[in-house]
């Protein structure tokens, strides 16, 4: 029994040996352990009924855990050496066991030595097979050894296979049987399933093979393709030089060479006459000349174009000598950038502009040697009658860029609109968000039409309606306004806008930000001109036919220095297909030139600390200006200043107009260098050689404030601005830190350590707590330090 079950664990482990998957290995080490338990139990009742006894539970137990310790795994070679060991060791032992009992059987029948030899039982039958499976795997992984002993154990097999053929084929069933149980009756390897992507895909096969592609036969272009020689950004088309190519490819010279040559042989050998030989070659040398002559005029002409090496700059060319690569140049130089589409080529020199020669002479008068990048860009643009909006700095010469086009438009008006001016309206309107900026764009509008017979006049408040309304009734081409009083006087019908066709909005965003949003709408729907196509293309007839003068449409034309969302709202709805020109960077409102000061100070501080900058300014002709927030701070500020001995004007909403203006023309002149006032003076206002801005209280929003110290550094100048900053201005305090570290500009030690500089208004940290709070007029909640995860 126990050889059977030493034969089977030996073919179970190589059952398990011969496992190929991880899974398959697994279940077999399994039923393997369940054999061997049910080998030990099947032991142990054996052993109890040879001795006559019960085993106790602890030794059945024992016995079992004993048969159940997985067995060891040991390489091929030692477990074939260890079964070839029990193996003889069972042998020995049966044979033993054979001779006592056949000496007792001899002693039994009296010593009768003829007696046969007892038969093998299942036991000895069982050992002798699982030996002969152990050599024969020996022989079968040890290919040598097994050479040197194939006679002896062929002839072995041969005498044993013909005594023992039953044992063999009931030991092979067995065998048999154990596989099946555990590796199951599935034979050989398992078939592969194949994708029908791959099954089809020599049946349904639609692409070209290399080998059909006939498109090199066809053209010898792709046969012999050219190699391009890049010259890594030199400035040629392709990396094509075209001059060097002339050098290296002059067939047209070595062939009239070679023609010349194969003359002067065959008249030497005809024996031609010297004198006709000199003829002949005086005329050659002319044809060489003539097509020298050629080829120098022909490089000579590439020289000039683009392509050439030798480029001059686009100043010294003329207009019709200009390419596309130097507009890029130009534009690059003066910092313009152009959106929405074609647009005219910009300006170089005024004289280059298609405007009335009285403009010009105007311009000349008033000392505009050359147009700025606003001018250079707007002009044209404004000339062909397209929409635009103009994004540039304050300061930069946007009232010339569009009341040039705008004036040169009047002009070429037929005379039958222009007398209907005090029935049907005037002509073009703008609008400007303060009194002073309206009143400023009417002078310079008058200046300009110095040598037109072109009337303009302002409608604005804190004047006399009547007057304006006089005005109006006689008739004006231009009318420049604030949104409020236009709308006041077309309620009234002191203004009708029935062939108003040009319209500007100057400093546009100011005018939303002061909520004159429903006045400015309400001013545009009453015009009386009609709105250009949508559709492209219509757009482009509707434009050629108002310049041949056959048809009228509205051109809307806006300027600021920003461009919110309130004012790309309002372009959308009465804007067509604008030009979009903008100056500088991205941000053009953030001014580089001007160095921003930010002095941290109190409350009870600012007075004294702005009266000691005052009195310390470099020139005593500085102009200096200086905001506040409200009327009441403005006022109080004023009189702190004139108590300190120093003269200053006031300028804000609550002062009348006569006031205001003569405040301004005071500031102007240098009557007096100090100016206070609120933001109704921030935006627009074209006061020269303001050295300096002072923000007495800091400005609410981030953009108020850019367009506060824009009053400085004007057209190229430098500037100065300070700015007092309190811990009440902490909801601007992050913004305007921003706003600094994008202008390169100096933060004060005491603004980057404060709380509500790091995180913007609202934001809340890891633990939910909030960060910032936006101050108000009547409760201003400071911030916390212990809030802030500061590294």
């Amino acid at each position: 029994m126990e050889s059977v079950s030493a034969a089977a664990a030996a073919a179970r482990v190589e059952i398990i040996e011969e496992a190929v998957s991880e899974q398959e290995r697994e279940e077999a080490e399994r039923l393997h352990r369940r054999a061997v338990a049910a080998e030990a139990m099947a032991a142990a009742r054996s052993v109890a009924k040879e001795r006559g006894v019960l085993l106790k539970k602890e030794e059945a137990s024992s016995f079992k855990a004993e048969r159940l310790e997985k067995p060891a795994f040991m390489t091929k070679a030692q477990r074939q050496a260890a079964a070839l060991a029990r193996v003889e060791a069972k042998r020995k032992e049966r044979q033993a066991t054979l001779e006592r009992e056949s000496s007792k059987r001899r002693g039994a029948r009296g010593g009768r030595f003829n007696e046969p030899a007892p038969l093998r039982d299942a036991a000895g039958a069982a050992q002798q097979d699982a030996a002969r499976l152990m050599l024969r795997a020996l022989d079968d992984e040890d290919p040598a050894k097994g050479a040197s002993k194939n006679n002896h154990l062929n002839n072995k097999r041969k005498r044993s296979e013909s005594k023992s053929s039953s044992e063999l084929t009931t030991s092979e069933q067995e065998l048999r049987s154990i596989r099946e149980t555990y590796l199951g009756t599935g034979g050989g390897t398992k078939k592969r399933i194949v994708k029908p992507s791959e099954k089809f895909a020599r049946i349904f096969q639609f692409d070209w093979d290399a080998g059909e592609d006939t498109s090199a036969d066809l053209n010898p272009l792709y046969a012999r393709r050219h190699a391009v020689q890049p010259l890594l950004g030199r400035g040629y088309v392709a990396g094509l030089d075209m001059r060097e190519q002339r050098k290296a490819h002059n067939f047209a010279q070595v062939l009239a060479e070679k023609r010349q040559a194969e003359e002067r042989a065959l008249e030497e050998a005809e024996g031609v006459a010297r004198a006709e030989r000199k003829a002949r070659e005086a005329r050659r040398k002319e044809e060489r000349d003539r097509l020298e002559a050629d080829l120098a005029a022909e490089a000579e002409k590439v020289a000039t174009k683009s392509l050439g090496k030798a480029l001059s700059h686009w100043s010294e060319k003329k207009l019709e000598e200009m390419t596309e690569r130097d507009w890029r140049i130009f534009k690059e130089d003066f910092d313009i950038r152009v959106r929405g589409g074609r647009a005219p080529a910009p300006l170089r020199t005024w004289e280059e502009a298609e405007i009335r020669d009285e403009i010009r002479r105007a311009i000349r008068d008033l000392g505009f040697k050359e147009p700025s990048p606003i001018q250079r860009q707007a002009i044209p643009v404004g000339l062909e009658q397209r929409d635009i909006i103009g994004v540039a700095e304050t300061g930069s010469g946007k009232t010339a860029a569009f009341a040039i086009p705008m004036l040169d438009w009047v002009a070429r008006l037929p005379s039958g609109r222009i007398s209907h001016l005090a029935d049907d309206g005037p002509l073009g309107l703008v609008m400007a968000p303060t009194r002073e900026l309206a009143n400023q764009i009417n002078e310079e509008i008058g200046k300009l039409a110095k040598y037109m017979n072109i009337k303009s006049c302002t409608v604005v408040g804190g004047a006399n309606v009547e007057d304006q309304a006089f005005r109006l009734r006689e008739g004006v081409e231009l009318v420049v306004g604030t949104p409020g009083r236009l709308n006041d006087c077309l309620e009234t019908q002191y203004l009708v806008l029935n062939q108003a066709n040009y319209v500007v909005l100057d400093e546009c965003d100011r005018m939303l930000d002061m909520g004159f949003e429903p006045q400015v709408t309400a001013v545009l729907e009453a015009m009386g001109g009609l709105l250009k196509s949508e559709d492209e293309g219509e757009l482009e007839r509707q434009e050629e036919a108002a310049k041949r003068g056959e048809a009228w449409f509205r051109i809307t034309c806006m300027f600021s220095a920003t461009m919110p969302p309130p004012v790309e709202k309002l372009a959308r709805r009465f804007m067509r297909m604008p030009a979009i020109v903008a100056i500088g960077d991205e941000d053009s409102n953030k001014n580089k030139r001007i160095a921003q000061r930010v002095v941290y100070t109190t409350d009870a501080a600012k007075k004294n600390a702005l009266v000691d900058l005052l009195r310390r300014k470099t020139h005593d002709d500085d102009k200096i200006l200086v905001f506040c927030n409200e009327k009441k701070s403005c006022d109080l500020v004023g009189k702190f200043v004139q108590a300190a001995g120093l003269r200053c004007a006031i300028i804000h909403g609550g002062k009348s107009q006569d006031s205001r203006d003569y405040a301004l023309e005071q500031f102007k002149q240098g009557a007096v260098t100090t100016l206070i006032a609120t933001d109704v003076a921030g935006r627009g206002l074209d006061i020269p050689n303001v050295a300096h801005v002072v923000n007495f209280d800091m400005s609410l929003k981030i953009d108020s404030y850019c367009h506060r110290i824009g009053r400085t550094g004007r057209a190229g100048k430098d500037g100065i601005a300070t700015t007092f900053l309190t811990d009440a201005d902490e909801a601007i305090m992050y913004e305007l830190r921003q706003y600094l570290e994008q202008t390169d500009a100096e933060i004060p030690p005491a603004l980057d350590r404060h709380p509500a500089a790091r995180a913007k208004p609202g934001e809340r940290n890891d633990r939910g707590e909030l960060l910032t709070a936006r101050a108000s007029k009547g409760n201003t909640q400071f911030l916390k330090e212990d809030k802030f995860d500061l590294a």
